[in-house]
Parts: C-alpha cells; sequence; structure tokens
C-alpha cells in the first residue's frame, strides 16, 4: 500500500516537471495573444498581408447598452449580422457544428432563434 502511494506521488511531481519545464514556466499555459493589426503591404504584382502585435489598450471596451439583455442586444448587434459573419456564428456554436444551447451563450430566445437560422444557412452554403 505504502508502495502505491510513492508510485503515485512519484508520478505527480513527474508531470509536474514535464508541465513547468527547465526555465520554471508553464507549458501548459498559452502566451498572452495580444491584439493584432492587419496590414497589407504591396510589393510589385506580390501582395502581403501580416498580422503585427499591437499595443493592448488600456480599457476594456464598454458595451453600448450595458443593461442588455444578452450579448447581441448589449453591443447593439441587433439586425446587423448575416449567415455570412462566421466569426460571430462560430462563439455560438460546438467543434462539430451544433448550435450551444441559451443557458451556455447567454442569447435571449429572439436573438437564439436568429442566429441559429444563420448558423443553418451558413452550413447550406459551405461558409
Amino acid at each position: 500500500m505504502a508502495a502505491l502511494a510513492m508510485l503515485v506521488s512519484g508520478c505527480g511531481r513527474l508531470l509536474r516537471g514535464l508541465l513547468t519545464g527547465s526555465s520554471g514556466t508553464s507549458w501548459a499555459r498559452c502566451p498572452a495573444r495580444g491584439f493584432r493589426e492587419v496590414v497589407e503591404i504591396q510589393e510589385g504584382k506580390t501582395t502581403i498581408i501580416e498580422g503585427r502585435i499591437t499595443e493592448t489598450p488600456q480599457e476594456s471596451p464598454n458595451p453600448h447598452n450595458p443593461s442588455g439583455q444578452c450579448p447581441i442586444c448589449r453591443w447593439n448587434l441587433k439586425h446587423k449580422y448575416t449567415y455570412e459573419d462566421v466569426l460571430l456564428l462560430s462563439q455560438f456554436i460546438r467543434p462539430h457544428g451544433g448550435m450551444l444551447p441559451r443557458r451556455i451563450t447567454g442569447l435571449c430566445q429572439e436573438e437564439h432563434q436568429k442566429i441559429e437560422e444563420c448558423v443553418k444557412m451558413a452550413h447550406r452554403a459551405g461558409t
């Protein structure tokens, strides 16, 4: 029994050592990504598009309508998105393409139905 406890504690130390590395930095944490801006550079017939990391703003953006019921209402995005806005829609779907439930997304019933329709249209369009 004591040998089993020693084996388990040894495995825990080994895993912590692998995750921490020799420099003391953790591999389990991702580095801060920051904000990026898209820069387009024209060189003759070649166009280079790259993302450069910019300074992060000091204050976080405030929603336009802080008393809104759901994220879409809070940021005044009603009637401003379509099935082509895949970055917005991807926040409300599962990795395999199904919709997340309202209790997770925090959407109101009206916006949940609109997002659901847009997701279905995007699936059909192949975007």
